[in-house]
């Protein structure tokens, strides 16, 4: 479904923050994208969605494709309208409308009204506490609430794949475990998700292909069973101490030789 090839971004024409990224999101999957903070993780997902030029970014080299159309010659909203929707970092809701007004600004760009409708009815099956909330300001939301706000607006433009950044930042661990369900759930419906999280327990447990970036460039890959069991993963992301014992992950698990990982977040 979407491909990204030797993709190299700075910022100012000085910082290097992508260096030869390539990666693959099959039609119908789940990929995590890993890394410790200033990896290049969300500057990959500025680039997908279209607003690289926003923050001052620049792709130097590499291509973007969405099913062999190359996104980096497309506006963002001529991307979302193409079915790539993002649910930013943060979560960044309109705090002064209620529910169903952030609901009703995500299908803005939605001019059929029965698919406007049905988007919606899908949110508040996902969520039903947005539908017992909707005529509530956003900002008086809890945390939880407020990022279930979030990818229900992304969703009501119907999208195709579904770009998530950061969704567990600041929750509690009870309300983690309700995204990653959520997260499940959007991908059995039909939609493919690009999901960029420091929460790796959550990740790879509803992943079926990960990513690890480090330093702006690709350090592992491949199945996400199989790199929760990497001594390199489970080290660094799941705070297991490496067993003696090794894993034959075979071809499966592409690396290259590894930093170490600073400032992980998890």
């Amino acid at each position: 479904m979407l491909t990204v090839e030797g993709l190299h971004v700075t910022y100012g024409g000085a910082v290097r923050a992508l260096r030869g990224v390539s990666l693959e999101i099959p039609d119908g999957a789940v990929v995590a994208v890993l890394g410790s903070n200033g990896a290049g993780k969300t500057t990959l997902l500025r680039t997908i969605s279209g607003i690289l030029g926003l923050h001052r970014g620049r792709v130097d080299a590499g291509a973007v494709r969405f099913e062999d159309v190359n996104l980096l010659r497309r506006d963002a909203g001529k991307i979302v309208g193409s079915g790539i929707v993002q649910v930013p970092e943060g979560r960044r809701i309109f705090g002064r409308l209620t529910v169903e007004e952030n609901l009703r600004a995500g299908g803005m760009g939605n001019r059929d009204r029965a698919a406007k409708a049905e988007a919606q009815r899908r949110v508040y099956d996902l969520f039903p506490v947005l539908a017992e909330r909707k005529a509530q300001r956003g900002v008086l939301l809890s945390g939880g609430e407020q990022q279930m706000l979030a990818i229900g607006r992304a969703l009501m433009a119907s999208p195709r794949l579904l770009l998530l950044d950061e969704p567990s930042l600041g929750l509690a661990p009870r309300i983690i475990g309700q995204i990653g369900e959520v997260i499940t759930e959007i991908n059995r419906q039909g939609t493919s998700v690009l999901l960029v999280e420091q929460n790796a327990t959550m990740a790879l447990g509803v992943a079926d292909r990960a990513y690890v970036l480090d330093v702006g460039e690709v350090s592992l890959s491949g199945e996400a069973r199989q790199l929760a069991q990497t001594d390199e993963v489970r080290r660094l992301y799941l705070g297991h101490e490496t067993p003696d014992e090794t894993h034959d992950d075979g071809p499966q698990v592409t690396a290259r030789p590894l930093r170490t990982l600073s400032r992980w977040a998890g």
